[in-house]
């Protein structure tokens, strides 16, 4: 007994499409007139669209199901396309890599973001303005600190900090408080407590429920206890 394994059939070219269009096309290649050949490759081109239906939300998703049939044929196939023929060259052209931003930052648990609100803040020339910036600045220095070191912080190292950073040029007036940040480590007992309340106030509503339940059908059958009860005339 012979058995066909993928092993030794022919190399799958677009495996999301399966052997069984690849087959096709084959067919289609190998079919004698342009007519046949344009009237079955409309009939694979409608099936590929059935079988990849998230095609359908890319922009010119027909022009790439025609430039898919064409990699399937090998570029062998002769037909009527309403799109250009695709290159073979083009398969094998690697885009340029992406180079990875090399940028330095002073203080990493603030950012690059914060580096780039100090320079906007120093470049402001409206007295005001920038007072209202650098307290905003200071405001969001103290809650990435707090993030990112899982610790509270003073307001004099944000203000150390916010000095350093802009080289002397922006500070806070003396007097400042910054706005109240607390780092607070999640509590599994304060959880269990809450699941625990939400059973409890399951159980009772489902208990209350029950009850209401039980005193209806016992009224019931005390009402038609009292009617059969009742002298027939």
């Amino acid at each position: 007994m012979n058995f066909d394994y993928n092993t030794t059939r022919s190399h799958l070219i677009l495996s999301e499409y399966g052997r069984n269009v690849q087959n096709m096309v084959k067919y289609i290649c190998e079919l004698p007139t342009i007519e046949e050949r344009n009237k079955y490759a409309q009939a694979v081109i409608d099936l590929m669209g059935f079988l990849q239906p998230h095609l359908r939300d890319v922009a010119d998703f027909k022009h790439k199901l025609w430039d898919h049939l064409h990699i399937i044929s090998g570029y062998q196939i002769d037909v009527d396309s309403p799109y250009p023929k695709p290159l073979i060259e083009n398969a094998y052209v690697k885009p340029a890599p992406l180079a990875y931003p090399q940028q330095r930052i002073t203080y990493k648990h603030y950012g690059k973001t914060v580096e780039g609100l100090i320079e906007k803040a120093m470049a402001e020339q409206d007295p005001e303005r920038r007072k209202v910036m650098v307290q905003g600045i200071a405001n969001f220095m103290k809650m990435a600190y707090v993030t990112w070191n899982k610790d509270n912080v003073s307001d004099e190292t944000i203000i150390k900090d916010l000095k350093y950073l802009s080289g002397g040029l922006l500070s806070l007036d003396e007097g400042v408080n910054l706005a109240k940040v607390e780092f607070r480590a999640p509590n599994p007992r304060q959880n269990n407590n809450n699941n625990n309340n939400r059973s409890r106030n399951n159980n009772t509503n489902n208990n209350n429920g029950k009850n209401r339940q039980n005193n209806t059908n016992n009224n019931n059958n005390r009402g038609r206890s009292n009617n059969n009860n009742k002298p027939k005339y």
